[in-house]
């Protein structure tokens, strides 16, 4: 998942995957962009707001896609900001990075949404006027190397809970588990004790591009309160 003009890392939720060791499924071909339509969805404000609790959710800003771009669908009054991110969240290197399927519902607390989330939206814009996966790195590393993406805010952390979304080709029934995501500047994974055996956090970065790291802290109910399946540590 990206962060425009302030942020970080891309790929947020979709990452997870991979540090999860997500059960193995055939990842199909996706050599290029699909045709637009093809990465719409159906009731995509209903959809972005099940990233969290209808108490944090139900006051949150939602964006969905627009033509140019990400576009307000809803007003917010707590200053979180609920999306669907698409396959282009993840990072370059992904084989799922235009897989149309890919719809990630997410939603970021205040923190996140000033240093984050902008990152993620001007790549959509990118993507949206026709740049290709290659300019789209270049213009990243240029606009780390300008601090134009910088490092995530102190506290800033999202929420994604949702059952709807569909997180990638490997992810157990595309959905994965319900899970939050912390972002700091580079961290040492050890520092939180993520990644090791019987931990519940995972966490990872890729500090040739972004200036950041994300942790993932899987929970056990979706947003509507429904048990998810335990996670194997």
């Amino acid at each position: 998942m990206f962060r425009y003009s302030k942020t970080l890392a891309f790929g947020v939720g979709f990452a997870a995957l991979a540090l999860a060791g997500a059960a193995a499924a055939a990842v199909g071909s996706y050599p290029a962009m699909a045709p637009i339509e093809q990465y719409r969805v159906a009731d995509e404000a209903a959809l972005a707001r099940s990233a969290a609790p209808p108490s944090i959710s139900k006051d949150a800003q939602v964006l969905v896609l627009g033509a140019k771009g990400y576009e307000i669908a809803a007003k917010g009054t707590n200053g979180f900001v609920c999306i669907v991110e698409r396959s282009w969240a993840n990072d370059f290197a992904n084989a799922e990075f235009w897989n149309p399927k890919v719809h990630g519902p997410i939603c970021f607390n205040p923190a996140s949404a000033r240093s984050v989330l902008p990152t993620y939206l001007t790549r959509t814009q990118w993507v949206l006027a026709g740049v290709p996966k290659g300019q789209l790195l270049e213009r990243t590393k240029a606009a780390v190397a300008a601090h134009r993406i910088v490092a995530p805010e102190a506290g800033a952390m999202c929420y994604m809970l949702s059952k709807g979304g569909y997180l990638g080709d490997e992810a157990a029934g595309g959905h994965w588990r319900p899970h939050l995501m912390f972002f700091t500047p580079h961290t040492p994974a050890a520092s939180w004790g993520a990644n090791l055996p019987g931990a519940p956090v995972m966490g990872g970065d890729d500090p040739g591009v972004d200036p950041a790291t994300v942790f993932y802290v899987v929970v056990g109910a979706w947003s509507d309160g429904t048990p998810a399946e335990p996670m194997k540590m």
